[in-house]
């Protein structure tokens, strides 16, 4: 079956005034279509590719078929990684998390305030497109960032926050300043759906 554009949980203005309605539209059905749709395209050759998912490509990268590794490592990579981009964010979001994750952010970095200060560094750092993430690396709270939609899944890491900070996810209301973008991105995060993701990833 072919990979299909998830709906958003949310309407695209459900995020405002962090992120602007016409950005998530763009974003949404301009961008993640594209990843999408050229992702659909490369696999035409390998068919039986349609049965895996997007993260299942990623994790075993090394055994697509040269031809279109490289395409299913900027399509696949972008859709996997908008889809899990979409669901970590939330109206009325930035409660701060509790339970599992909590005792885990605050073993692993001390305190949430720190965490977040690794992940905004993470994204202002990031030369050119990419993306700031927190993933679950041998059981371990981690954070790093990767270039343009490079997935952390084909170094086998799990991730369960992934901050975009291509210039289509911020322009249209930010324009350069992405640092400002980082700053407001903390009030529409869904840390009890990071809290999900972590608790689904420790048992991988």
């Amino acid at each position: 079956m072919k990979f299909e554009l998830p709906k958003l949980p949310y309407a695209y203005d459900a995020l405002e005034p962090f992120i602007d309605a016409r950005t998530m539209e763009i974003h949404h059905t301009k961008h993640h279509q594209g990843y999408v749709d050229k992702l659909n395209l490369a696999l035409e050759k390998y068919p039986e590719l349609f049965e895996k998912s997007a993260e299942d490509l990623l994790f075993e990268i090394n055994q697509i078929p040269q031809e279109i590794r490289q395409a299913v490592i900027n399509h696949g990579g972008g859709h996997s990684n908008h889809s899990l981009f979409w669901t970590i964010m939330e109206p009325n979001g930035g409660v701060e998390p509790t339970g599992i994750l909590a005792e885990a952010v605050n073993k692993e970095f001390g305190n949430l305030t720190v965490l977040k200060d690794k992940l905004t560094n993470a994204g202002l750092n990031r030369f050119g497109s990419g993306w700031a993430w927190l993933v679950v690396n041998n059981g371990k709270l981690e954070v790093y960032s990767t270039a343009n939609q490079d997935s952390p899944l084909m170094e086998r890491k799990m991730p369960i926050l992934g901050i975009d900070v291509w210039e289509h996810s911020y322009y249209l209301r930010y324009f350069n300043r992405r640092d400002e973008y980082l700053k407001n991105w903390w009030h529409v995060v869904s840390w009890r759906r990071v809290e999900a993701n972590y608790s689904k990833a420790l048992k991988k």
